[in-house]
């Protein structure tokens, strides 16, 4: 069962230009990204159909899979909560703050996956 995602607040005293690291929080977008697993993201990274990326959302913070639709670009969790609905649709790319470029699995260093 999936638990309800779980938000990050990613203002936390990075200039607009490096790249951070954070903690993944709840199973939303498992198998790609499990609970507790680091990622790196890249402010400037380039977006293209099937990124994952940081956005901000609806006033919150998400990690999500971006994705063209009919009328534009949506936000895609792999695994979203029953509640919760898949895909969001985005206005424009400015919500998009990062993309993923890297995730490690806390002392699992063989377990490093780069998204470049």
């Amino acid at each position: 069962m999936s638990e309800a995602p779980r938000w990050v607040d990613a203002d936390g005293g990075c200039s607009g230009a490096e790249s951070f690291a954070l903690r993944v929080l709840g199973e939303d977008m498992a198998p790609e990204f499990r609970h507790g697993e680091i990622i790196v993201v890249e402010p400037d990274g380039a977006l293209k159909d099937g990124s994952f990326v940081v956005a901000q959302h609806e006033g919150r913070w998400t990690l999500r899979q971006l994705r063209r639709a009919d009328a534009g670009w949506v936000l895609h969790a792999l695994n979203p909560a029953p509640h919760e609905p898949r895909d969001a649709a985005l206005a424009d790319l400015g919500a998009v703050r990062g993309v993923v470029i890297q995730k490690s699995v806390p002392g699992r260093r063989r377990l490093t996956k780069f998204y470049v």
